[in-house]
């Protein structure tokens, strides 16, 4: 089912050359159980930084246009979608192919748009929240009255994670590296916010935890911050990567591993399958976007820059002096 009038071509950003330039390209079609969606906003993740800069290629049968996450309404449903029609509004975790006026996505990881959230709104969602829920609850089994440390943030993961952990019963220590940022952080939850350019983050955390070490501790830094987190965590506590911005080749003491029981993991999201990434959806849905609709939980948006200015967008970033996430509009 299709609606009608609909555009042959649409407006896009591709990279070329570590650039991002405005494209005209054909509009894409949806495969069988996918859905073909009119995009009024995307967000921008540091995944499509390191793909334009020739790092993170997308993989095998993904859109080689960047942008993980878009909102708009369906316009076209290809066969198998049984769960959405023409004209539904929703957010939807893709592949690639977000920074564009047209973008298709598979059906089972498309989410209602939560009642009260505007299209930036609701485009700032899908990558942070499916990889939060995936990685601190599922993969390191956060749990209400367990404590957890929030490397980064000030930023679209960390803001997600510190609103998400905090009201499902956690207490919150995150790092940031300005003053403004920490305070940011704690207006959403976070209990303790440390300047990790002022303050060690293992002592801080010592003081948090009286002592017993952190349950949880979600990393997107990692170099010399892996054995500093291995100092902080408890006994059976749970270390989980997400990125390496400050590298993923370290030489580091593993014994703490051993004596405290700890659990090292990790994961990208990106290249996991269909199934998979549907289950994170449902779990959304049940349980964090009634939250939402509550306004006890919202994304934080730092930016909205027009889709032709994702180069602007990407140098905004890079430069970390954001709060929250950056969004393209069309």
């Amino acid at each position: 089912m299709m609606a009608s009038p609909i555009p042959e071509t649409m407006t896009c950003m591709e990279i070329s050359d570590g650039q991002l330039i405005p494209a005209t390209r054909p509009l894409p079609q949806p495969a069988d159980g996918e859905v073909l969606v009119r995009v009024h906003a995307a967000g921008i993740n540091r995944p499509d930084v390191l793909q334009r800069q020739g790092a993170y290629p997308p993989p095998p049968g993904a859109s080689d246009i960047p942008g993980l996450e878009i909102a708009g309404d369906i316009v076209a449903l290809a066969k198998g979608v049984d769960d959405w029609q023409v004209g539904d509004d929703v957010c939807a975790l893709v592949s690639g192919g977000g920074y564009a006026e047209y973008c298709t996505a598979p059906a089972a990881q498309c989410l209602p748009i939560p009642e009260g959230l505007d299209m930036d709104q609701a485009a700032a969602l899908p990558e942070t929240f499916f990889t939060v829920w995936s990685n601190v609850f599922d993969r390191a089994a956060l749990q209400a009255g367990e404590t957890i440390l929030i490397h980064g943030g000030s930023s679209g993961i960390g803001t997600t994670a510190i609103q998400i952990a905090h009201h499902l019963g956690a207490r919150v220590m995150i790092t940031a590296g300005a003053d403004d940022k920490c305070g940011a952080c704690e207006i959403l939850g976070a209990d303790l916010a440390v300047n990790y350019r002022e303050q060690d983050f293992v002592e801080a955390a010592r003081e948090f935890t009286d002592g017993k070490g952190l349950n949880v501790i979600l990393d997107m830094v990692g170099g010399d911050y892996v054995a500093r987190n291995l100092d902080a965590l408890a006994m059976d506590g749970r270390l989980v990567n997400i990125a390496f911005l400050n590298g993923s080749k370290v030489d580091i003491n593993l014994m703490p591993v051993m004596l405290k029981r700890l659990t090292l993991s990790g994961s990208t999201l990106r290249m996991r399958s269909v199934a998979f990434k549907s289950a994170i959806a449902k779990k959304l849905k049940q349980i964090v976007w009634p939250l939402i609709e509550a306004e006890k939980i919202a994304p934080v948006i730092h930016a909205s820059l027009p889709l032709t200015e994702a180069a602007a967008a990407h140098a905004l970033m890079e430069s970390s002096q954001h709060i929250g996430k950056i969004v393209l509009h069309t």
